[in-house]
C-alpha cells in the first residue's frame, strides 16, 4: 500500500520517532533485541503470506520482551489475551504458554491478521483491527477504504496506526546490524516429551540460559503433543535455520519442464583485474571483493583490510570454514537479491555456492525458496533469486541434460570450480539423486563428510589410505574437512 502523510501528520510522527532515539542506551538495548528476533519474525510472516512490514508491530506491542504483560493482561511478544491466543491455536496452560514463544506467537499473529484482512481487504485497516478488534475496526471505518491500495492520512488518523508508522521509520534504517555482542538467535525444533535440563546438556548450553530464552516452557518441560521451537544464543554468523518438514517446498520428478540454461557470465568480475589481490581494486557482481592469497581466514581478512567477522559475514562463512587461495571472496556484504530472476540447481551444487555465484546473501536465498539444508536441494530445482515462493507453492523443476557430475568445491571458494567427471553414490538419505552417467566408472563413489568425520575414519571405512584420499581430493597438509564436503573415493 501507499500511504500519503500530510505535513501535520509527518511532524507528529517525527516527534514520536525522536522520542525513540532520545536515550541512546535504551534504544541500543531495544535495537539488539530487534536484530536478534526480527529475522525469525520476518521468516514466519513471509511463510504465512503477511506483509513483512508487520514485523514493526511486534516491536510496538512488546519491545520484543517475551514475558511482557499489559494492564489488560495481554501477554507475550504479540500481546495476546488467553481467549484470543486459543482462538489462533496457541497452547496456554500451566505447562506451556506459546504467547512467549517467538515462532508460535508470530504464526498466531499472522493467522489473526489474515482472518481480519479477508474481511477488511485493507492492510492498514487490518493493522488497526489488531488493537481494536475486527468489530471495532469495522464500526470505526464503516467499510470506508475497503479494497483501497492508496490512502491519504492526516492528524486525525487513528493513534495506533500513527504509532506503528513511527516504529517503522525509527527502526527500519537500523535493521540487519549485528547484535552488539555478536550473538544470534538459534532455532532448534524439538518434539518432546523432554525437558530443558536434558536439552541443555545435548546443546552444550546452561539450563538457565535455555530458561531465559524459552520462558514459554513455564516449568522447564517440553511436552510431546507437537513440535516446539527452542531458541538460544550462539555467537557468529547465522547458520542454516532448521525448519519443520511441513514447511519444506515439495518437488517431484513428474512433469518436469524442458531443460533451459542458466544465465551466463556469473560471477561478474570487474575493475583492475591485474591488482585483484589488493583491497578495493575489483568488484564481484558489483560488490567489493578480493582474490585470496591465503587459505586462512585471519590472513585473508588482513589482506583485505577488514576484520575476520566482516569477512565471514560478507561470505556467509563460519569460523571453522576454510578459505582457498586463488578464489574470489566478497569484502562487502552481499545483496538480498541476485541479478537474474532464477537459477537452475545443478547436480552437486550447494546453496552456499549458488549464493556466492550471484552475490546473494545465503539466508535470503534460503528464505526465497524455503530451503534451509543442502539435502533439500534437488537437481533441476528452479531457485528464485529475486522473488519468494509463496507458502504451499510447489517449487518448480526442469529436466537436466544428462552430463557427467562434478564434485563441488566445498564451502571454500566464491567461484565454483569444475572437477573431473564423477558418479555420485549418495549416502543413505531421502534426497533423490539423478541417474549416474552410464559410461562413468562404477568403482568411483563419493563420501559426504558428516560431523565428526576424519580422514583416518573415512579411509578405514572404504579400505583406502589417507594419502590416497588426500591425493584424490587435493587436500593440503592442514587436513581440513568441511561438513557437507564431497570426497571422491576410487576403490
Amino acid at each position: 500500500m501507499t500511504l500519503h502523510l500530510d505535513p501535520g501528520l509527518q511532524r507528529e510522527i517525527q516527534e514520536e520517532v525522536n522520542a525513540q532515539y532520545r536515550s541512546p542506551s535504551h534504544f541500543q538495548t531495544k535495537l539488539d533485541r530487534v536484530n536478534l528476533y526480527l529475522p525469525v519474525v520476518e521468516r514466519v510472516l513471509r511463510e504465512e503470506g503477511v506483509p513483512e512490514d508487520f514485523k514493526f508491530l511486534v516491536i510496538q506491542e512488546s519491545s520484543l520482551i517475551s514475558d511482557a504483560v499489559s494492564t489488560s493482561n495481554a501477554v507475550g511478544f504479540w500481546q495476546f489475551k488467553q481467549a484470543t491466543a486459543e482462538e489462533v491455536l496457541l497452547r496456554v496452560d500451566q505447562e506451556v504458554d506459546e504467547r512467549k514463544n517467538i515462532v508460535s506467537a508470530t504464526r498466531g499473529a499472522a493467522s489473526y491478521l489474515k482472518k481480519h484482512q479477508r474481511y477488511l481487504d485493507n492492510w492498514a485497516i487490518t493493522l488497526v483491527s489488531y488493537q481494536m478488534g475486527l468489530g471495532g475496526a469495522n464500526n470505526y471505518y464503516k467499510g470506508r477504504h475497503k479494497g483501497e491500495r492508496t490512502m491519504d492520512l492526516d492528524r486525525k488518523t487513528y493513534w495506533y496506526l500513527k504509532k506503528f508508522l513511527a516504529h517503522k521509520i525509527a527502526f527500519e534504517p537500523q535493521l540487519g546490524q549485528v547484535v552488539s555482542n555478536g550473538d544470534y538467535l538459534h532455532e532448534y525444533p524439538v518434539k518432546g516429551p523432554t525437558d530443558l535440563k536434558t536439552l541443555a546438556k545435548s546443546l552444550g548450553v546452561s539450563e538457565n540460559h535455555l530458561r531465559e530464552y524459552n520462558t514459554w516452557a513455564s516449568k522447564g518441560r517440553i511436552p510431546g503433543d507437537r513440535t516446539y521451537v527452542v531458541t538460544y544464543l550462539l555467537n557468529g554468523i547465522v547458520p542454516n535455520r532448521p525448519i519443520l518438514v511441513s514447511e519444506t517446498p515439495q518437488a517431484t520428478n513428474e512433469g518436469l519442464a524442458p531443460s533451459r540454461q542458466n544465465a551466463g557470465g556469473f560471477p561478474r568480475i570487474s575493475g583492475n583485474l591485474s591488482n585483484a589481490r589488493q583491497p578495493r581494486e575489483i568488484k564481484i557482481n558489483g560488490i567489493r571483493g578480493i582474490l585470496a592469497n591465503s587459505s586462512d581466514q585471519r590472513r585473508l581478512a588482513a589482506q583485505a583490510g577488514i576484520s575476520e567477522r566482516k569477512l565471514r559475514r560478507s561470505n556467509d562463512l563460519k569460523p571453522s570454514d576454510p578459505v582457498q587461495a586463488g578464489r574470489y571472496y566478497y569484502t562487502r556484504r552481499k545483496k538480498s537479491k541476485g541479478e537474474p530472476e532464477e537459477h537452475i540447481a545443478q547436480p552437486g551444487e550447494t546453496l552456499w555456492e549458488i549464493s556466492q555465484l550471484y552475490g546473494i546473501r545465503l539466508h535470503s536465498l534460503m528464505a526465497k525458496n524455503r530451503l534451509y539444508r543442502d539435502e533439500q536441494l534437488l537437481p533441476g530445482m528452479v531457485l528464485r533469486l529475486r522473488k519468494y515462493y509463496k507458502k504451499n507453492e510447489p517449487i518448480r523443476r526442469v529436466k537436466l541434460t544428462p552430463a557427467p557430475q562434478r564434485l563441488p568445491a566445498a564451502k571454500q571458494a566464491a567461484v565454483p570450480v569444475k572437477a573431473a567427471p564423477s558418479v555420485e553414490t549418495p549416502p543413505k538419505t531421502t534426497r533423490p539423486s539423478p541417474d549416474p552417467e552410464p559410461s562413468a566408472p562404477a568403482s568411483l563413489v563419493v563420501h559426504l563428510v558428516q560431523p565428526g568425520d576424519t580422514l583416518y575414519a573415512i579411509s578405514r571405512k572404504y579400505g583406502v589410505t589417507v594419502a590416497d584420499l588426500k591425493s584424490w581430493n587435493q587436500i593440503g597438509s592442514d587436513n581440513i574437512l568441511s561438513v557437507g564436503q564431497k570426497l571422491e573415493i576410487r576403490k
